[in-house]
């Protein structure tokens, strides 16, 4: 049984006063542990940690300095990379093959390139003259904003985590980090890393337990100076009325109902494999997935055909199991949440094309969270399941005639993440993604990411920016200095 304890001032504490919750295998549904369930007491130890090596050693090391410890981290996680992997797909039930290739290197390379980035990005300075015939300087100054509160997501626990907290670090902030009470396992294994390496005690702090318990006193902690979340819309915005008692800063990557748009001149094999990976990776539980696709109408019977053979061919298994492709959701209250929306379909007159419902699985699996890649069409605009975010496997595929036509229904919709677009036209390419109201364009790709390009949601997806350059803006605050000459 593995126990997830807080991450406190460099040392494992538990909640002897509150009940510890049950982690279960997403895989076989069966109890893989217990997590400890922080409240107030916990998370103000957290904060004053945070803030006392916020005045203490690490706010007296240099750029230089927080750069190299940052680069010993990323080289620690690689060396203990199996050990991130098991912890990880425990969790999650990931396939190993997915969560190796995502999850674990790019967790670990996050810390190297904010490290690089705050490194490499100039201040700016200008000289004016004064009114007495002499000059002055001004130069720009970048500050550590304080102690961060980070409330982390399920679905790429150590990638999300690290993409906050590598930049929060680099800039010379302290961290609370506050995993999902489903996935802390990673998390918890990163508080090991940090003492290998001699990050200062009180810098990585982590407190586990219910968003609502744990979370909440995080939040709302005086000690707090900003709000980095990444989660439901939902939350997103009880998050930002906490977040107005003391006028403190936030950044908010919220949820999204994304569409693929395939014209008819597309590269056919490009766009069925990119659109089967965006609806159906990570089990569907990735916020930049795509759950509405529109096909040009000449492709349209051809592309659905093709991606419901692509469906159909997921292997279920193990996560160690190197033939496994799919994985299953994240916790039985989230796959009954799934199979209410393919139910709901299946009421509003949805074509099911493939799936709707749960596999069928040898014992020692039939107990997991799993269910079936799904495919619809044939649903009107205005259906549950093509306006709500489901979060799972699945996509609704409908025709359209125009390119007006299409930029119009991406576009009708509360959300703005990501788009995918597939068209071998470079004009079109560069007309329609400009056209389309999401924070991240992909053409002929999907998941393909630049980590010092911008990243964030447009309308209810988010608030702010955050990657290379646009993390340091949130991290840090911007000093004018002002020196007469």
């Amino acid at each position: 049984m593995r126990e997830s304890k807080h991450f406190i001032n460099g040392e494992y504490l538990d909640s002897p006063d509150s009940p510890p919750l049950a982690n279960y295998s997403p895989v076989t549904g069966q109890q893989i542990g217990i997590i400890h369930n922080g409240g107030e007491q916990e998370v103000d130890l957290a904060v004053s940690a945070a803030r006392n090596a916020l005045e203490g050693e690490w706010g007296q090391l240099s750029v230089n300095q927080r750069i190299e410890l940052l680069y010993k981290v990323a080289d620690r996680i690689n060396e203990r990379f199996d050990e991130f992997l098991e912890a990880e797909c425990a969790d999650t039930g990931k396939p190993y093959s997915l969560a190796s290739h995502i999850d674990i290197p790019r967790g670990a390379a996050n810390f190297k390139v904010f490290a690089d980035t705050v490194k490499n990005v100039p201040n700016e300075a200008f000289e004016m003259a004064t009114p007495d015939g002499g000059s002055a300087l001004n130069y720009s100054q970048r500050v550590p904003k304080g102690v961060i509160a980070v409330i982390c997501p399920w679905n790429l626990p150590l990638l999300l985590m690290t993409w906050k907290v590598a930049p929060a670090l680099a800039c010379g902030n302290t961290v609370v980090v506050k995993p999902s009470n489903e996935t802390t396992l990673s998390t918890c294994l990163l508080g090991e890393v940090m003492n290998e390496v001699g990050i200062p005690k009180g810098v990585f702090n982590v407190v586990v337990g219910k968003g609502s318990r744990t979370g909440d006193a995080l939040v709302r902690h005086p000690g707090v100076d900003a709000i980095t979340f990444t989660g439901s819309t939902a939350t997103g915005e009880g998050l930002m009325e906490t977040a107005a008692k003391g006028v403190r800063d936030i950044s908010l990557e919220l949820g999204g109902k994304n569409a693929g748009v395939v014209f008819a001149d597309a590269d056919l094999d490009k766009a069925v494999e990119g659109t089967l990976r965006s609806a159906f990776a990570n089990c569907g539980q990735v916020c930049l997935g795509t759950e509405r696709v529109y096909v040009e109408r000449p492709i349209f019977d051809e592309f659905v055909q093709r991606m419901t053979a692509g469906a159909e061919s997921f292997t279920f298994g193990k996560p160690e199991d190197s033939a496994t492709t799919m994985g299953p959701l994240i916790s039985k209250t989230h796959r009954d949440k799934v199979l209410g929306y393919f139910a709901k379909a299946r009421e509003e007159g949805a074509n099911v094309v493939t799936g709707g419902g749960v596999p069928e699985l040898p014992d020692a699996l039939k107990d997991g969270f799993w269910v079936q890649p799904t495919i619809w069409t044939g649903l009107p605009e205005d259906a549950v399941v093509v306006r709500e975010e489901i979060f799972g496997p699945c996509c609704h595929i409908a025709p359209f005639d125009s390119e007006q036509e299409v930029v119009r229904l991406a576009n009708d919709t509360p959300y703005g993440l990501a788009a995918a677009l597939w068209t071998e036209n470079a004009s079109r390419a560069h007309r329609v993604a400009g056209k389309l109201d999401a924070g991240i364009v992909w053409v002929n790709s999907w998941f393909l990411r630049d980590l010092r390009t911008a990243f964030g949601g447009m309308k209810q997806s988010g608030i702010g920016r955050e990657g290379g350059v646009h993390s340091l803006e949130f991290y840090t605050e911007l000093k004018n200095i002002c020196l007469k000459l």
